[in-house]
C-alpha cells in the first residue's frame, strides 16, 4: 500500500485545473457596477486602493456660462454639508416671486431694525433717529417703518423719530409707546422747523407731519435727537418746580421791588410838573382790543408791550424811537391793572432806564380815581426864547 505524504497531497491540489464559474448572458437590465476596490495586505500594513469614477454633470446650455461654470464649482469644489451647500438654487424649477408690497415691507423691516442700533436711553425709554433717502413721499411706507418698531419693542418704552430725506416735501413720523411723549416731541419739533413743518395726522402713539428740506444740514438731525431726548425725560417729581426756579408771584414780587411806584394821582401830577428836567412819558402798554374795550387816555403814547423794549433802548439801531436817544428818560408805564406794567417797567431798567417806573392799579385805577382821560404832557411845549 502506498503511503501518501501531506507533502505530496498538497503538490496535487495544487496541480489540479481549477473550478471556472459559468458564463451567464448579459443581463441589459442590469448596469454595470464600478471596479471592486483592489486590497493589498502585508504582514506590516493594509493599504486600500479605491479607483472610483464620477461622471461630470451635464452642462445646461440654457445657462449662461457664468452660471454653468458656478454651478459646476459648487457640485465640485464644494462639500455636500450644509454649512456650504448654497440655500438657493439655479436650476430652481419654481422660481420665487415675491409682489411690491411684500418688497417694501421686507425694507420697511430693515430700516426699523437699522433704528434700533442707533437706540439711546434716557430714562429707561430707548429713543432713535432715522433718516432714509426716498425718491417720493411715501407717508404710508414710514408707517410701515413705526409699524415694525412698535412690534420689535412691544414690551419696551420707546421713542422713535423716522423722517425721509429728498428733494422738496417729504415725511416726518414720530412715534411711542406714549401719547404723552409723541405729543411733547411733536411740539419739539415743529418749534425747532418753524415754518417748514404742517402737521398731517395725530393717532397719540403716531404723529406724521409734512417737512421741507429735512436732512440737507447737520441741524436737521441734532435738532430731532434733541427734541426726542428730551421728550423722553422724566421729571422726578412733577409736582416739585426745578432748582432756581422761580413763581410768576415771585417774578412780580422781584421787578416791583425794583420800582418807585407812581398812584394815579402822581402820576398824573409829574405829567404836570414843569420843574422836571427831563421829558416825562406815559406809556400805554396794552393791546388794542383792551384799549378798545375799556377806553383810552389822550396824550399818552401807546407802545405795545411786544415792543416796548426795541422802542426806547438807546443802542437800539432800528425802530427806536426819536425821544429815546438818553438814559435819564422818566417813562411811566400803564397797563390794565398794574400787574403786566411792573414787568415792562423792570424790562427797561434792565436797558439801563433806571427812571422808569409804573401805575399802581393801572388804567383802571386811573378812571376810578376820576383823573381826565385827555392829558397834554409839557414835555411836547418848545419854550418860548
Amino acid at each position: 500500500m502506498a503511503t501518501i505524504s501531506p507533502t505530496d497531497e498538497q503538490s496535487r491540489l495544487s496541480e489540479s485545473p481549477k473550478e471556472q464559474p459559468l458564463a451567464s448572458p448579459a443581463d441589459p437590465r442590469k448596469k454595470e457596477l464600478p471596479p471592486t476596490p483592489t486590497l493589498t495586505k502585508s504582514r506590516s500594513s493594509v493599504t486600500s486602493t479605491t479607483s472610483i469614477s464620477i461622471p461630470a454633470p451635464p452642462v445646461d446650455t440654457s445657462l449662461s456660462p457664468f452660471h454653468n461654470a458656478f454651478h459646476v464649482y459648487h457640485r465640485e469644489e464644494v462639500s455636500d454639508s450644509s454649512i456650504t451647500t448654497p440655500v438657493f438654487s439655479l436650476r430652481g424649477d419654481t422660481p420665487i416671486l415675491r409682489t411690491l408690497d411684500e418688497v417694501r415691507d421686507q425694507v420697511a423691516e430693515k430700516i426699523a431694525v437699522r433704528a434700533l442700533r442707533k437706540v439711546k436711553v434716557v430714562d429707561d425709554v430707548k429713543v432713535a433717529v432715522v433718516l432714509t433717502f426716498s425718491k417720493k413721499d411715501d407717508a404710508k411706507f414710514l408707517q410701515q417703518v413705526a409699524g415694525h418698531l412698535q412690534r420689535i419693542l412691544a414690551l419696551k418704552e420707546h421713542l422713535v423719530a423716522i423722517a425721509t430725506t429728498g428733494v422738496g416735501p417729504s415725511s416726518l413720523i414720530i412715534c411711542g409707546s406714549s401719547a404723552v411723549q409723541v405729543q411733547r416731541a411733536a411740539l419739539l419739533a415743529s418749534s425747532k422747523f418753524i415754518g417748514r413743518i404742517q402737521p398731517v395726522l395725530d393717532e397719540g402713539t403716531h404723529w406724521i407731519a409734512r417737512i421741507h428740506e429735512i436732512g440737507w444740514t447737520a441741524y436737521d438731525e441734532a435738532a430731532l435727537w434733541d427734541a426726542m431726548q428730551k421728550s423722553a425725560q422724566r421729571l422726578v417729581d412733577p409736582l416739585l418746580p426745578p432748582p432756581g426756579s422761580r413763581s410768576i408771584a415771585q417774578v412780580l414780587e422781584a421787578a416791583r421791588a425794583r420800582l418807585q411806584r407812581l398812584s394815579p394821582q402822581q402820576a398824573y401830577e409829574e405829567l404836570h410838573d414843569a420843574s422836571i428836567p427831563m421829558p416825562v412819558l406815559l406809556v400805554d402798554i396794552r393791546p388794542q382790543a383792551q384799549r378798545e374795550e375799556h377806553g383810552a387816555i389822550r396824550g399818552s403814547l401807546v407802545i405795545e408791550r411786544n415792543v416796548l423794549e426795541w422802542r426806547f433802548d438807546p443802542r437800539c439801531t432800528d425802530g427806536k424811537l426819536e425821544v429815546a436817544n438818553r438814559y435819564d428818560l422818566r417813562v411811566i408805564v400803564f397797563c390794565q391793572e398794574g400787574y403786566t406794567s411792573s414787568l415792562a417797567a423792570a424790562a427797561l431798567q434792565d436797558l439801563g432806564l433806571l427812571n422808569v417806573t409804573d401805575v399802581v392799579g393801572g388804567y383802571k385805577a386811573w378812571r376810578d380815581a376820576g383823573l381826565p382821560v385827555e392829558i397834554e404832557p409839557i414835555w411836547v411845549a418848545v419854550p418860548k426864547s
